[in-house]
């Protein structure tokens, strides 16, 4: 299945969530909810390779 099809829904659910956690908890709740949900798909791209870390992490690029 063609993942580019998950996006609007992944980002209907976000935008629910975030739009929950300021009804119910207030400002800090929605900052720590979006923090949260960046920090999250962050991991996920570099999980997944399509995200290079090395910069921030320190490593360094062999030439070859």
């Amino acid at each position: 299945m063609d993942e580019s099809r998950w996006w609007p829904a992944v980002g209907l659910l976000f935008g629910t969530a975030l739009g929950f956690a300021i009804v119910v908890g207030g400002l800090t709740a929605f900052l720590i909810v979006l923090v949260l949900g960046v920090l999250g798909f962050l991991v996920g791209r570099a999980l997944t390779g399509e995200l290079d870390m090395s910069g921030l992490l320190g490593g360094t690029r062999r030439r070859t």
